[in-house]
């Protein structure tokens, strides 16, 4: 048995040599035609970062020809499989934008869009990976509204989506957690919250931000110069009956309610 595991392995090893010899012989092979035929050899066998590295040489030379929109797409693809989402969606825009009708258009605007959600980063960093993502499953499904993978754009637009919003919900509770400090963050809260309800109408997170609002509304009648109380006392009831409306059956009713009662204890003095 001991005898049998080490001499597969020792033929393990020798096809790896083999294959790593061969690799070092293309990269310095002038064949293109040894080149090309390893590269989708080396494509199939997923040794994905073998293959974007003979195809990078091959998209140039094979500019013109029939193989350049196949080489093009293997590489992007190649990228794609390696998990280099910014490289791959380089690619896959450059392949659809010199082959709008190519044989393989569909899938590279899909995967150029489904990369991007696939990086697309935390809400706590930047989002210009999340927005790139939803424009380029948008322009996916705009080309493509027959394709088979339509529900998973959609999805994946819609939870792209919730992201970006969540991202501004979290920024909205920052200013209300500053309160008065420097300045009126209540309402800076309110702008921000309302914005991404604007923006985002079937959003998860609305029950959220119009009870966000109702809140920020609330602590700033609270806290303002007695003139300008009632005036806001006002404000706070409409938006009452707006996060009511919108979500009758809300865990947060109770909450509501008690602040639905201060203002209109207020403004009926």
């Amino acid at each position: 048995m001991f005898k049998l595991v080490r001499y597969i392995l020792l033929l393990t090893l020798v096809a790896g040599a083999a294959a790593c010899g061969e690799y070092n012989k293309v990269l310095k092979s002038s064949d293109l035609n040894y080149k090309w035929d390893y590269a989708k050899r080396a494509f199939d066998a997923k040794k994905y970062n073998q293959s974007a590295t003979i195809l990078l040489d091959l998209v140039n030379v094979f500019k013109g020809t029939e193989r350049a929109e196949e080489a093009l797409y293997l590489l992007a693809m190649s990228y794609y499989e390696n998990h280099d989402y910014v490289n791959s969606g380089a690619y896959f825009k450059n392949y659809y934008q010199h082959y709008p009708r190519g044989q393989y258009a569909e899938l590279a605007r899909y995967y150029a869009g489904y990369g991007y959600y696939l990086d697309s980063p935390d809400t706590q960093l930047d989002q210009t990976e999340t927005r790139k993502a939803i424009e380029e499953l948008q322009a996916f499904l705009d080309y493509f509204p027959l394709s088979d993978k339509v529900a998973i754009a959609q999805q994946a637009i819609f939870e792209l989506q919730d992201k970006l919003v969540l991202k501004e919900l979290e920024n909205a509770q920052l200013y209300y957690n500053l309160g008065n400090y420097m300045g009126n963050n209540y309402e800076s809260a309110v702008i921000t919250a309302k914005n991404a309800i604007k923006d985002y109408p079937y959003t998860k997170y609305k029950e959220q931000l119009e009870l966000l609002v109702l809140k920020a509304r609330y602590r700033e009648a609270l806290e303002s110069v007695d003139e300008r109380k009632q005036e806001r006392f006002r404000v706070v009831i409409d938006e009452y009956y707006t996060f009511t409306t919108d979500f009758p059956d809300s865990k947060d009713r109770e909450e509501a309610e008690n602040i639905f009662k201060v203002a209109t204890n207020f403004v009926n003095r």
